[in-house]
């Protein structure tokens, strides 16, 4: 009996630490295109939701990528817009930018 109630127990707060950590993350497929791309301008830097078990950090500019990173326009599916241009994305170029005084 003492097994099922820790079973159980365990189970309820599993489902409330997951409903809160979906509640805390924005769900991009719930607002317009305008909407997201205010988000990421106002905080610099979001995670949202892009689908039922996705998500994405969307940045505003280069200063919240690592010094390595590239910026790189990341479009996503929102309400209004099935390719609209959230944000940017941080990642590691494939090629490092030619320079003559290397």
């Amino acid at each position: 009996m003492a097994r099922r109630t820790a079973a159980a127990a365990f189970a309820a707060m599993m489902l409330i630490f997951a409903t809160a950590a979906e509640a805390a993350r924005p769900d991009l497929r719930r607002m317009t295109c305008a909407e997201a791309q205010q988000l990421v301008a106002r905080h610099g830097a979001v995670v949202m939701t892009t689908g039922p078990h996705t998500y994405f950090r969307f940045v505003a500019n280069q200063g919240y990528c690592d010094p390595w990173e590239a910026i790189f326009v990341k479009y996503s599916p929102t309400r209004d817009t099935p390719q609209c241009p959230v944000g940017y994305e941080c990642r590691e170029p494939l090629f490092r930018p030619f320079r003559w005084d290397d």
